[in-house]
């Protein structure tokens, strides 16, 4: 890193520059040490949150996921005790596993502030390496489209079984065949409410509206791959299309992340949704409920680990294969690594229109 041009963070319309310090691992992760630039509210007050005024001094609690503790803990208590000697304040974090707020207390307020917005910026960096717990989708496991996928898979493994890398073990469980539209951490019960909370809240903001109160007709058809090479395919995914031309499945699905990113649920990815339904996924020979992420930093570990697939044939023959007719009528926040009794993910909470 350069350490004339550090790396900027921004956290509630501030700007933090990041320094790297050397650490030791912690939990084969690397333990990352932040300082607040000089446009921070070290010094001065600060509206990003509240400070109380205590008999003692001053006062600033947080809600944190209790699966972050240990980043404020750091390896042997050592970020905990660093934070509390450089900001003369003192941290109450509660026992691990058990849900609540850490409570940071101090004689000066500047100190309280200082100590704040540390935490909030170790945070905002580890949340961000964590694996993804939940996501956005749109169903597409209705009986005709499982019915036409297997049908898919059946004549794939008929002519191209010979096609390097082409198996079995590649295919979408069709019970879980789906539109991905994001993907969130959602790390306690209070983070799942909050997202459940927003998404009737879109339902009532704009997607009654532009879905016009009646579900959506949607055809499946074609596939396409996502890599440059289609001799070395990761991810060979099945394309959607509004039956009526329009862009409304589109439009709902932009406006969802925009509004989900907004509120600091969902990293923003790509400018556009990418709508399309994985059938086939090399992550699937090793872990057949693996799902794809776009976050190359959870993914690094994995993608070194793919046997990639000769996709030409594939594409060739099955370029304009048609899946079928279905009417999406709801958005998932979907729990990953789980099944309900349809044998699609379970549901956390949805959007029905």
């Amino acid at each position: 890193m350069d350490v004339l041009r550090p790396t900027l963070i921004r956290i509630g319309g501030r700007v933090y520059r990041k320094n790297l310090i050397q650490e030791q691992a912690y939990q084969q992760e690397e333990e990352e040490d932040f300082c607040a630039g000089p446009s921070d509210c070290a010094d001065e007050p600060c509206d990003a949150f509240v400070v109380e005024e205590t008999e003692k001094g001053f006062q600033c609690r947080v809600e944190v996921p209790s699966p972050l503790y240990k980043y404020i803990i750091g390896k042997k208590g050592e970020t905990k005790k660093r934070l509390e000697t450089e900001t003369r304040t003192s941290i109450s974090i509660p026992k691990p596993g058990v849900e609540g707020e850490i409570v940071i207390t101090g004689q000066h307020r500047s100190g309280v502030i200082s100590a704040r917005t540390r935490i909030d910026v170790l945070l905002d960096s580890f949340r961000k390496k964590q694996p993804f717990t939940h996501f956005l989708s749109f169903a597409l496991n209705q009986p005709v489209i499982q019915e036409k996928f297997l049908q898919f898979k059946e004549e794939v493994l008929e002519k191209c079984s010979k096609d390097h890398g082409v198996s079995n073990s590649l295919f979408q469980n069709p019970a879980k065949l789906h539109l991905t539209l994001g993907t969130l951490v959602l790390l306690n019960e209070q983070e799942i409410q909050k997202a459940c909370d927003l998404l009737q809240r879109c339902k009532e903001d704009f997607v009654d509206q532009i879905a016009g109160g009646k579900p959506l007709t949607v055809e499946v058809a074609g596939v396409e791959y996502m890599n440059d090479d289609p001799a070395m395919t990761d991810v060979l995914y099945a394309k959607v299309h509004m039956k009526d031309g329009s862009d409304r499945l589109q439009v709902i699905a932009d406006q969802l992340v925009e509004r989900f990113v907004a509120s600091g649920l969902m990293l923003k990815e790509w400018d556009r949704v990418k709508l399309h339904a994985t059938v086939m996924n090399t992550l699937f020979r090793k872990d057949p409920s693996a799902e794809e992420r776009n976050n190359t930093m959870t993914g690094k570990s994995s993608f070194k680990e793919r046997e990639s697939f000769n996709g030409r044939n594939i594409l060739k023959l099955f370029e304009n294969f048609y899946f079928g007719e279905v009417q999406l009528d709801s958005v998932r926040l979907s729990q990953r690594f789980s099944s309900d009794a349809s044998g699609y993910y379970a549901t956390s909470g949805q959007l029905t229109f």
